[in-house]
């Protein structure tokens, strides 16, 4: 019981961390390209009580990939309209990913030199399961924010690129959330059906894409440790 209780509070903690430093990402590259709203709003803050979306982080503590409240921003106060747009859009993936690659040589370190006096002890369990954490859901987050979905930042850099706004714009920009809440529900029901587990999208394409981005940083950090 108190296992399971160390493991929820990792998670807890692993989640504040990355949502928290991913919607600072973007109100900090908003505000540096002239939108003052962010700041304006409370949302260029280190305080993750300040971007938590209720059922963003409950989806993420159910699936593993969840969102947060998107930063306020108003594009037309940046001094270059596009490149702001870009760039705000982009920041998150792109710190998460830098974040995953910073956290997973701190998990290593803690695995390979954890004192062994304290083997079998709650802080064996707890440390390096909030450092595991804290890269898995790094990357998990970057690679989940990619997908062209409304509010997620891949439908923003889609829409910081391309200035069509046709039919198919139109459909994600109104249905995106209810797509994206109908994958994360077919994500959670595939841990306890067949069925439903060949129906997991999502789940195929986040294992995938995952695997693949987590291929550089595990490879550098391996060879840095001398475990590859």
């Amino acid at each position: 019981m108190i296992s399971y209780f160390l493991n929820l509070l990792a998670s807890f903690l692993a989640v504040m961390v990355v949502v928290t430093v991913h919607e600072y990402a973007h109100a900090y590259v908003a505000v540096k390209y002239g939108d003052p709203t962010p700041q304006l709003n409370g949302r260029l803050s280190l305080n993750p009580m300040q971007h938590f979306d209720p059922l963003g982080i409950l989806m993420f503590a159910l699936a593993g990939f969840g969102w947060a409240k998107p930063v306020p921003i108003n594009p037309y106060n940046f001094r270059d309209y596009k490149k702001g747009c870009l760039f705000t859009s982009s920041a998150g993936i792109i710190v998460n990913y830098f974040s995953a690659f910073l956290f997973y040589p701190l998990y290593l370190l803690i695995v390979l030199y954890f004192p062994t006096n304290l083997s079998g002890t709650y802080a064996a369990i707890f440390f390096p399961r909030v450092f595991l954490l804290l890269y898995t859901y790094s990357l998990s987050f970057s690679v989940f924010n990619l997908l062209p979905l409304y509010p997620l930042d891949g439908f923003r850099i889609m829409d910081a690129l391309n200035k069509k706004r046709g039919k198919v714009y139109q459909f994600l920009r109104q249905n995106s959330y209810y797509i994206l809440l109908g994958l994360i529900l077919l994500s959670i029901l595939a841990d306890y059906s067949i069925i439903f587990s060949k129906l997991n999208v999502l789940g195929y394409l986040m294992r995938f894409a995952t695997n693949v981005l987590a291929q550089p940083i595990t490879f550098v950090w391996g060879k840095i440790f001398g475990i590859l």
